[in-house]
């Protein structure tokens, strides 16, 4: 790797001041331009999804037994969804409605026999995500604003294809009469004859059945396994011990087995429901989740909706109905709301700062697009600063939140089982709100909605899934000259862009915070409801908190992992990052620190992922820097971004703890790897019932790759861990975790230091000055002076 002042180029600053410092002409890297033949002809560039070529011994299956050759006739236009041009949406936009039905249609019409049609279960239709040259030309030469600067220059300057390639979608298609589960690519602009006397507009590029894998449940599997387990008599007899009698109280809730012995492989598709009973069941408002059914033992196989095994263990009473276990307002929570809340209006008389157009944000020199999956939820691309002269600047190609798991801390049946991976046993984004305006979020809003597929194949939207907003938030940066006693002060403001959902008990905001100054922040927001257990009478665990008598909420914690696939000042096509970690250091007492009040920041790059496998420490401060190798600020310094850690913590568990064989993951804080487009999610794509050890992440690095000069991608965990408090029920406080990122020599000086004064920061202004003389403050510091 070349030393800094051989590749640097100057970045920008605060004006023009770094226009006097030269930039040295870095040469682009091979695969930084783009040939001629892939400009011209771009049916001859087709980029397979890698995701499931990892999987060990693939099973030896004739796809041809599973799909049909469709015809190559055109199909009618009558009475099926119209596909518009494919430059019309750019490469990074979700995939519309129309786009969900050809996919679900082509995958559907390939099915070799109608059983193999008809058994098909949709589980995920999601956008193929475009190589990154793709999207630089899109962002070049097809979609505003326009920004040819993003290519690197070629002799006889840059060659313009005449449209862009197809767009592309990726299915999980879960057979329910094989048990097998597939992958299968389609592209969505080539024009194919129908079968079975529909229509589809779309091209099957791979299948493959993936072997010993379960895919993420479904709601509607859900909703058929509460309803098969209150029809089995043996369970309705276990109610009437417990003085159960209406069933219409009862609620099951489907919890993934996970993955604890032989008996959990992914052979069959399985759940343990957990039982709860409402008080009453003509209150739509009942907290059901107030009165846990303990000592009963299900397992359900989710493929044939039968009950395998069930036992009645142990005989726990239902609790009693606690007077404080509802959460509604006044009179139907049985009692009364405060009277002195006075409304408080959020108003922009001109508008909001943003500009939108389709899922292309602008904001305060802030760029960036808006996507949405149905396992990730929210997903942020392409985020850039326009620094003025130095035009636009990346940051980062695409931010989300890809896994979360919930291990609790209780050894005794059923919560030591609990350890849900919502995201990869659920999905973040299929269980998100529909968000009402002035209750989730205030102001000047402007929403998008998500579309994806059902379990059959349908389309289904979330109405004002994701908010877009402006937020004030409070002071951005201040000082008074205590002299003149003239004040110079910012009111900050971020823009915020979020999605909130329900996984069971729990609720989960997901944030992206844009600031001023240059910093993106991750919040999550956690609130809900406790996942509750049963006491005996006279009864104590140490393990959780009585919260009222006969309950008890356990102890657990909440992990999150941001993938964040960088691109500090990098270009697409471009990998010119690397990671240094920096902690500070207390200088040894001696001749440099003779009043023993040294210390500074020592620096260390992480080369390896191995070396890269690193621990919050919050005794030194520790955070880490992506910097780019070639470009410097004004003094000489490369321009970098730093991960700044929140509150954090590690798993509270032994290193033989079942869940940590599917999470290996949640042992440290920070990984780092090389980007490749087939590793998406830590744990693997599928973790649901999932018998290898380590999959995902802990694997990737094993290769040990290099991360001197690459692209960068940050695997950042954090935790929260919660040991519930009698405030926490019957409704949880918001919990706040996060993280930030923050510019680091990125800028030449402060990039908030042009933010214009509020229109009441003016005002006061003139109050202290008389014909722009500023009149003295008499205080008694002045008077002294």
């Amino acid at each position: 790797m070349a030393s800094a002042s051989q590749k640097a180029t100057p970045s920008s600053c605060c004006g023009d001041a770094a226009s006097s410092v030269a930039r040295e002409a870095a040469a682009p890297p091979s695969n930084a331009v783009v040939s001629a033949a892939v400009a011209k002809d771009w049916t001859g560039s087709v980029t397979e999804d890698r995701r499931d070529d990892q999987r060990v011994a693939p099973k030896k299956i004739a796809m041809a037994s599973l799909v049909s050759e469709p015809s190559a006739k055109n199909a009618s236009a009558a009475g099926i969804p119209i596909m518009v041009r494919p430059q019309s949406r750019h490469p990074l936009e979700p995939l519309s409605p129309a786009e969900i039905s050809v996919a679900v249609a082509t995958v559907r019409a390939a099915g070799a026999t109608p059983e193999v049609r008809d058994s098909m279960r949709f589980v995920e239709v999601v956008l193929l995500d475009p190589d990154k040259h793709v999207v630089a030309l899109a962002d070049a030469y097809f979609f505003p604003p326009f920004q040819p600067t993003l290519l690197p220059r070629t002799k006889g300057g840059p060659i313009i294809p005449s449209k862009l390639p197809p767009r592309r979608a990726r299915l999980v298609v879960y057979n329910k009469t094989s048990n097998e589960t597939s992958t299968w690519i389609v592209e969505l602009s080539e024009v194919h004859a129908a079968t079975r006397g529909g229509h589809h507009r779309g091209k099957v590029i791979s299948s493959q059945v993936i072997p010993d894998v379960q895919p993420p449940m479904d709601a509607v599997e859900y909703a058929e396994c509460e309803a098969v387990v209150k029809d089995f008599p043996p369970f309705g007899e276990a109610m009437k011990k417990r003085g159960i009698e209406d069933m219409d109280l009862v609620m099951v809730d489907a919890w993934c087995v996970g993955y604890h012995s032989e008996a959990d492989a992914p052979s069959k598709r399985l759940a343990k429901p957990l039982i709860f009973c409402r008080t009453e069941s003509d209150c739509p408002m009942e907290n059901g989740y107030a009165r846990p059914v303990e000592g009963i033992h299900i397992l359900v196989d989710m493929q044939s909706m039968v009950v395998l095994e069930f036992e009645d263990r142990k005989l726990v009473p239902l609790p009693p109905a606690d007077p404080l276990r509802n959460y509604t307002s006044g009179e139907t929570r049985g009692g009364v709301d405060r009277s002195d809340v006075k409304p408080l209006k959020i108003v922009q008389a001109e508008g909001p700062s943003f500009r939108v157009d389709g899922y292309f944000v602008e904001w305060q020199k802030w760029n960036f697009r808006v996507g949405f999956t149905p396992r990730e939820g929210l997903v942020i691309y392409s985020i850039a600063y326009d620094d003025g002269s130095r035009g636009r600047r990346p940051v980062a190609h695409r931010l989300s939140f890809v896994e979360m798991v919930v291990p609790y801390g209780d050894p005794n049946d059923p919560h030591y089982r609990k350890n849900a991976f919502d995201a990869g046993e659920d999905g973040l984004g299929k269980n998100a709100h529909s968000l009402k305006k002035g209750c989730d979020c205030l102001g000047y809003i402007k929403y998008f909605d998500a579309h994806f597929t059902n379990f059959t194949g349908g389309v289904e939207t979330i109405e004002n899934c994701v908010c877009l907003h402006e937020e004030d938030h409070g002071m951005l940066w201040k000082h008074q000259d205590w002299r003149t006693g003239v004040a110079e002060v910012r009111r900050s403001r971020r823009l915020t862009v979020s999605f909130i959902c329900t996984v069971a008990n729990y609720e989960y905001g997901f944030f992206w915070h844009f600031y001023q100054d240059g910093k993106i922040e991750a919040e999550v927001k956690l609130t809900g409801i406790l996942s509750l257990g049963a006491l005996q009478p006279g009864e104590v665990r140490k393990y959780g908190t009585v919260i009222a008598p006969g309950l008890y909420a356990p102890v657990h914690q909440h992990f999150f992992v941001a993938r964040m696939d960088m691109a500090v000042d990098c270009k697409p096509g471009e990998a010119y990052n690397q990671v240094v970690e920096l902690d500070v250091k207390v200088e040894k007492p001696g001749e440099n620190n003779v009043h023993s009040n040294a210390f500074y920041a020592e620096e260390r790059l992480l080369r390896t992922e191995l070396e890269a496998m690193r621990d919050c420490n919050p005794l030194s401060a520790r955070h880490w820097i992506v910097r780019n190798t070639r470009t410097v600020n004004r003094t000489g310094q490369l321009t970098g971004y730093k991960l700044v850690p929140g509150s954090n913590c590690l798993p509270l568990a032994g290193p033989e703890a079942k869940f940590l064989r599917r999470a290996a993951f949640l042992k440290h804080n920070l990984w780092v790897t090389p980007y490749s487009r087939d590793e998406m999610y830590p744990g693997g794509e599928f973790p649901n019932q999932n018998p290898r050890v380590g999959e995902g992440l802990a694997t990737w690095v094993k290769k040990n790759r290099s991360l001197e000069e690459t692209d960068i991608v940050l695997w950042y965990v954090f935790g929260i861990t919660h040991i519930p408090r009698l405030e926490d029920w019957p409704v949880m406080p918001v919990e706040h975790i996060g993280f930030v990122l923050m510019p680091h020599g990125f800028f030449n000086c402060c990039p908030a230091v042009d933010v214009p004064p509020s229109a009441c920061e003016s005002e006061v202004k003139d109050d202290v000055k008389d014909n722009g003389v500023a009149k003295p403050i008499q205080n008694g510091l002045m008077a002294k002076l």
